[in-house]
């Protein structure tokens, strides 16, 4: 057993709580189990953790910044600081779950990879890895977020990816996942399947968690040292699968003095059909692998989730989240797209920094909630907005902002 497991309230199986494990086909069975296997040994091999970190630091350009955010800060009158995630290299979080899953491929002596992402930022991480550890690369997008996300997909073709576009269902998130679990059955002897979320079969809820916990594990060193507190009292993250909330949330998940807000898409509403807020509207239900909190109707067929953020247009959430928020660990928000445009806004016109659409939805807790003076509130900007700047375009044209 990975000793990273004192932070992560997973059993042997794969469970947080009631939900999790590997609901999956027989053929991949013993991919699974490999992989599995694979991953517990390595993750505390002293030289796989010497090269992952390494590549963080020389890479990936690690440790990234804790901003205090001054004027936002003023703004709010609370103490804002911004985990700086979307300067790192390829410019958001997934980079980091990327690398430790290609060191761990290389080793498995796999070759061949294949991811899915929604806005890019997965795939543009998995294809700029795979092009410097030598690896075929293939990339399973839907077609909506192939026309919304240009640039992303631009990228992950010069970096000698492949990039299929699908065309099945919403040909959002959930359909690239689909196909990716497809092509992951049809060759499952020498393909490594890189999921760019806290989501999927066990271990890859854990394993993703495990890689992206850099960022919480940073965090610990830099509170202290720029708030004079041992521990924030916030820590915020937007939340779609979950990858990025669970590398900050990861080392504080045992320590409750720290407040979790996961912050979910509620598109244009809770309470509308056109929304990816699964925890609040959602049921348990199987999705992907595992079981989690799952948008379905009352046959259990998936409802299409809605949100204008790619990256957060899922309709499930992680199990690990779905297990924080049952027991009342996280708390949970939903931020509609108006929210999160005018958190973006907010945001960029007072310190210059542009978020990704996706920060936008965890920036807009700031104006859900209400913080203490003296509380110190970490939100982890998990990428910067260059991929979303033509809808950012049409909602200035449209706000006259």
């Amino acid at each position: 057993m990975s000793k990273f497991q004192h932070f992560l309230p997973v059993d042997d199986e794969g469970y947080y709580g009631r939900f999790g494990g590997a609901y999956i086909p027989e053929i991949l069975h013993a991919n699974v189990e490999n992989l599995k296997e694979a991953f517990y040994h390595w993750a505390d091999d002293e030289e796989f953790k010497a090269e992952f970190d390494d590549l963080m630091r020389n890479y990936v350009g690690r440790p990234s910044p804790l901003y205090h955010a001054r004027r936002l800060s003023e703004y709010y009158n609370t103490n804002i600081y911004l985990k700086r995630e979307d300067l790192n290299h390829t410019g958001a979080h997934k980079i980091n779950n990327a690398i430790g899953s290609a060191l761990l491929a290389r080793r498995m002596g796999k070759k061949r990879i294949i991811a899915e992402t929604g806005a890019g930022q997965h795939g543009v991480a998995t294809a700029t890895v795979c092009a410097l550890m030598g690896m075929e690369c293939i990339v399973y997008m839907g077609a909506t977020d192939v026309a919304r996300q240009r640039p992303n997909v631009e990228r992950m073709k010069m970096l000698g990816a492949k990039v299929v576009a699908v065309t099945s269902g919403n040909k959002t998130l959930k359909d690239a996942t689909h196909e990716a679990i497809r092509d992951w059955c049809c060759n499952p002897s020498d393909t490594f399947y890189i999921i760019g979320s806290t989501v999927g079969p066990h271990p890859y809820p854990e394993m993703v968690a495990r890689f992206q916990s850099v960022i919480s594990e940073e965090m610990l060193r830099q509170v202290p040292q720029l708030t004079g507190k041992e521990l924030p009292d916030y820590v915020v993250a937007c939340i779609g699968g979950g990858s990025n909330a669970a590398g900050a949330f990861y080392h504080f998940i045992d320590r409750p003095e720290v407040q979790l807000v996961a912050v979910e898409a509620a598109g244009l509403g809770v309470d509308t059909a056109e929304t990816a807020a699964s925890m609040a509207c959602g049921a348990e239900g199987i999705i992907h692998g595992s079981r989690t909190m799952v948008m379905q109707d009352a046959d259990g067929q998936i409802i299409e989730p809605y949100s204008i953020s790619a990256g957060l247009d899922y309709p499930g959430v992680g199990p690990l989240h779905a297990y924080l928020h049952s027991t009342g660990r996280a708390e949970v928000l939903a931020a509609t797209d108006r929210q999160a445009l005018d958190a973006a806004y907010r945001l960029t016109r007072l310190e210059g920094i542009i978020p990704a659409l996706e920060s936008a939805h965890a920036l807009a807790a700031l104006d859900i909630k209400k913080f203490a003076p003296s509380d110190v509130v970490v939100v982890n900007l998990s990428g910067r907005g260059d991929k979303d700047l033509e809808t950012y375009l049409k909602y200035n044209e449209a706000s006259g902002k």
